[in-house]
């Protein structure tokens, strides 16, 4: 890609849903299997099985349809969802809050790095403030993150690209300046139709999902001493094995 041209990159915006944390399979997924316990049911979803089901956005909507899928009537399933749902999202702040759920390998790394070159973080998720903030701060510390969206202030899931222009917006930048880090097709989706650009960092519930429209799509973050495979580079960006601030820096000027 050769010198870096100034410095473009103001701020990263940040997913957080099998992003920073792998807490789809071990952390929600769990917490699902205990409220569905706790409420004496024999429903349990293994790890094969919930990832069928991450194709439907949002934890509410994903018991409704799973116990449509069972025959359950619509209004048994809605009361059921809700209440199962509001269960589940207590368990998992009781994980998060406890240390239950671990960052991802290569977070701290990239969040320092990004910190020491004084670019901004924000946070874009379709997760709740409840389990969002306790998770984010017993993890990185709150007040690293200059403004954290969650789907209570955008409650349009992803694909939509609310979320992600909420973000622009409070930081007072246009896309070309903030690139998004998302684990998904849905997110990046959603950062593309805001008008960032975006970085895919796999997991094994996304792997096999479409990134043609992704800027960079790496296997994880990567750290200097674990280098990560790059999956695809089509602006040549050349990362080092792993997510960095000068890949991010080449990834913003050629956004703009």
């Amino acid at each position: 890609m050769g010198e870096i041209v100034g410095d473009r990159l103001q701020a990263v915006v940040l997913d957080v849903d099998g992003t920073l944390v792998d807490s789809e399979r071990d952390g929600h997924r769990v917490a699902f299997n205990r409220a569905f316990e706790e409420a004496g049911l024999l429903d349990r979803w293994d790890v094969e099985r919930y990832g069928e089901l991450l194709a439907v956005t949002g934890g509410e909507r994903r018991l409704g349809a799973y116990f449509e899928e069972q025959g359950m009537p619509e209004g048994e399933r809605e009361e059921l969802a809700s209440r199962l749902h509001a269960r589940k999202t207590e368990i998992f702040t009781e994980m998060a809050s406890q240390g239950e759920i671990e960052e991802r390998p290569g977070v701290s790394e990239l969040l320092h790095e990004l910190e020491d070159a004084g670019v901004r973080l924000a946070v874009a998720t379709t997760g709740t403030r409840t389990w969002v903030e306790p998770l984010l701060d017993g993890l990185f510390g709150l007040e690293r993150f200059e403004t954290i969206v969650a789907s209570d202030d955008a409650p349009e899931r992803k694909p939509d690209p609310s979320a992600h222009r909420l973000a622009l917006e409070r930081l007072g930048l246009q896309g070309s300046a903030a690139p998004a880090v998302e684990d998904s097709a849905n997110g990046l989706r959603a950062a593309k139709a805001a008008g960032l650009a975006c970085v895919v960092v796999v997991n094994d519930y996304t792997r096999e999902q479409d990134f043609d429209d992704a800027d960079l799509v790496l296997e994880g973050f990567g750290r200097p001493d674990a280098p990560v495979s790059v999956l695809a580079d089509p602006h040549r960006l050349d990362p080092p094995g792993r997510l960095d601030v000068d890949t991010l820096r080449r990834l913003a000027a050629v956004a703009s």
